[in-house]
């Protein structure tokens, strides 16, 4: 059939991508519900695209298995050892607590103690790829919330291993064989028959301990030589080539003993984290990662059995519904137990409240190993799938309407009692741009008083020596208490843009002697700040990038002198360009056409100037070819 043909069903897919990915972003509704409702509209139960999707679902699991080879990468020993605390307290209790809720769950509705483990310890899983890709999307990795979802995660990932060695010890022998492949299982799932099938229990279990053995051996003292002999061609292709045989080849491996291949990618990623070329491998790897992840993701959605739902519609849901709420009443008492903020574990206990990909894996893997009957597993696929493509529904849900209310009404720290407000100088924002400006002061004599509302970064200064208090310095009272009746200068280094206007406006109005120095964010918010008459404004890119260009034209073959005489007529002319065109920077079409005239002036000037030739004197290279070179 014409729907079989692999360029055809690469065409779907990749259509379906980029149609409805860029429509999801620019609704609210991030990247992955934005394939997983593209794999549901080109899937069997949409417009049926495509066929079954088995083939390419085994493909797109190579995104899951090189994301956790990434993962692996970022995760050096040290770090581990570090964050053994949370991963092993917070990721081993939810693991823990949710398997014995929900085995005493499923043991209630009549199912044995050997099916009911592998059930629970299977949905007690989250999806790693859906919580690190919304994690990423909204910069909420380095939150407490985001490292408190990546703790679990590990350990979940790690966890897994354990997991399916046991599995096989579970057999009831009641269960008939079946090598019948369900709707959206792993990538080897064959293998893993074949594996379970032919080796005792016991025997399973030592071949996967000894994979993983394998794996570990090879990272340690093999690859690195390896590495280096690839380095030594200098051909850039033959190393992608390697760092795609190394994670295909350990795929292989773990499909010999019937494991997932992207736990035994984790591992080689941790043993690699070391390795002086891990860079170069993530480089590598990342642009396959991100494409194949898309797919899986589509996969998912276009393997969804919507006939099993139409079948028993509240039944599914009930359960979907029940396993969401369940596992987020437990990951919120964790969170409250690890002292967790009430807005960050709200979306901790939100986040991670679904099933996961991995449940594919160990389902069919019971299958195959008469754990677990066929109608079960299928049933169970569909609530694992459907928990997640609910889940950035949730996340956006959660984000609108639950934690908007839940800051509103959460405590704040009070501000610092401020002990010098009579200093000559008040800095509002001691990041890296408020900082250079508060050491240069501080280092020729003049005391300071420094407001900072980020308590993390707060305690990380004040380890460097530097005193830094804690407040909203858009705040009247704050403003009063740090000494502004008496200080000299106000120093605004905040990256609010709003903020910074708003204590502007608050200066100007209360404390009209105050000199205003102010660091412009771009140069739109400049125009603003000279709309206000702020006395000194710096744009925070423009002088280290005009140094920069000094050193470029010096290397074109330029003088020094004649390097940093354009540099200064360069600066000048784009100050009085700014100021004139802050007149006018609400009518975008007549700011691009006078700044396209400023632009064209500039060059004639420095047509017009008669310096030396370059080439004439101090020359480094040779300026013609340079010039060509850049042309």
């Amino acid at each position: 059939m014409h729907s079989q043909d692999f360029f055809y069903q690469a065409f779907i897919y990749l259509a379906a991508a980029v149609f409805s990915v860029p429509i999801a972003k620019h609704l609210g509704l991030g990247s992955v519900l934005g394939y997983l409702i593209a794999g549901i509209v080109i899937g069997p139960y949409g417009f049926n695209f495509v066929g079954a999707e088995e083939g390419v679902m085994h493909f797109a699991e190579f995104g899951v298995v090189m994301m956790l080879f990434l993962i692996g990468l970022e995760l050096q020993p040290p770090l581990l050892w570090r964050m053994r605390g949370p991963i092993l307290g917070l990721g081993g209790l939810q693991v823990a607590v949710t398997t014995a809720a929900i085995m005493g769950i499923a043991m209630l509705l009549g199912q044995s103690w050997q099916a009911s483990l592998a059930i629970a310890m299977t949905l007690a899983l989250s999806s790693t790829a859906i919580v690190l890709q919304t994690l990423s999307e909204k910069g909420l990795m380095r939150t407490e919330a985001g490292q408190a979802c990546f703790s679990v995660l590990l350990f979940q990932d790690i966890a897994v291993i354990p997991m399916l060695a046991l599995m096989p010890l579970l057999t009831t022998g009641t269960t008939d064989k079946t090598t019948a492949l369900v709707a959206s299982t792993n990538i080897l799932v064959a293998a893993a028959e074949t594996a379970a099938g032919d080796r005792p229990g016991w025997q399973q279990t030592l071949f996967v301990m000894g994979a993983v053995g394998g794996i570990i051996v090879m990272g340690r003292f093999l690859m690195r030589p390896i590495f280096r002999f690839i380095a030594t061609t200098g051909m850039r292709e033959i190393f992608t080539a390697t760092a795609l045989l190394l994670v295909i080849g350990i795929a292989l491996l773990m499909s010999e003993v019937g494991l997932s291949p992207a736990l035994g990618t984790f591992v080689a990623g941790v043993v690699l984290a070391d390795n002086e070329y891990r860079h170069e491998l993530e480089t590598n790897v990342e642009p396959f990662k991100g494409l194949l992840l898309g797919l899986f993701f589509i996969s998912v959605g276009a393997g969804i059995n919507f006939n099993i739902l139409w079948a028993q519609p509240l039944l599914i849901l009930g359960l979907v519904v029940g396993l969401m709420l369940l596992k987020s009443v437990i990951l919120f008492g964790l969170g409250k137990a690890f002292q967790q903020p009430l807005s960050e574990n709200l979306f901790f206990a939100t986040a991670l409240a679904q099933g996961g990909e991995f449940g594919f894996v160990i389902f069919s893997f019971a299958l195959s190993s008469n754990v677990l009957p066929e109608e079960i597993v299928a049933l169970l696929i569909v609530i694992v799938a459907l928990s997640m493509g609910l889940t950035p529904l949730v996340i956006i849900f959660h984000e609108q309407f639950i934690q908007p209310r839940f800051q509103a009404i959460a405590p704040q720290q009070k501000p610092d009692n401020i002990d010098d407000g009579k200093t000559p100088v008040i800095i509002a924002g001691f990041g890296r741009f408020g900082q250079v400006v508060g050491r240069l002061l501080i280092a020729n004599g003049f005391q300071t008083t420094i407001l900072d509302n980020d308590p993390v970064h707060i305690e990380m200064l004040r380890k460097f020596g530097h005193k830094v208090f804690y407040g909203d310095p858009t705040r009247m009272d704050l403003l009063q208490s740090a000494g502004a009746e008496h200080a000299k200068l106000l120093i605004i280094a905040i990256d609010d843009v709003e903020k910074c206007l708003h204590m502007i406006d608050l200066a100007q109005k209360k404390f009209p002697h105050l000199k205003l120095l102010v660091r412009a964010v771009d140069r739109r918010h400049a125009y603003q700040l000279i709309h206000r008459k702020v006395d000194v404004i710096e744009r925070e890119t423009f002088e280290s990038a005009l140094h920069l260009g000094i050193e470029a034209l010096k290397l074109l073959g330029f003088r020094a002198y004649r390097a940093h005489h354009d540099a200064q007529t360069f600066r000048h002319h784009d100050i009085e360009a700014m100021y004139e065109m802050a007149e006018i920077h609400e009518d975008e079409t007549g700011l691009v056409a006078r700044s396209n005239q400023l632009f064209d002036d500039l060059q004639e000037i420095f047509q017009s100037d008669n310096y030396d030739l370059p080439h004439e004197a101090d020359q480094t290279w040779d300026t013609a070819d340079l010039r060509k070179d850049v042309s």
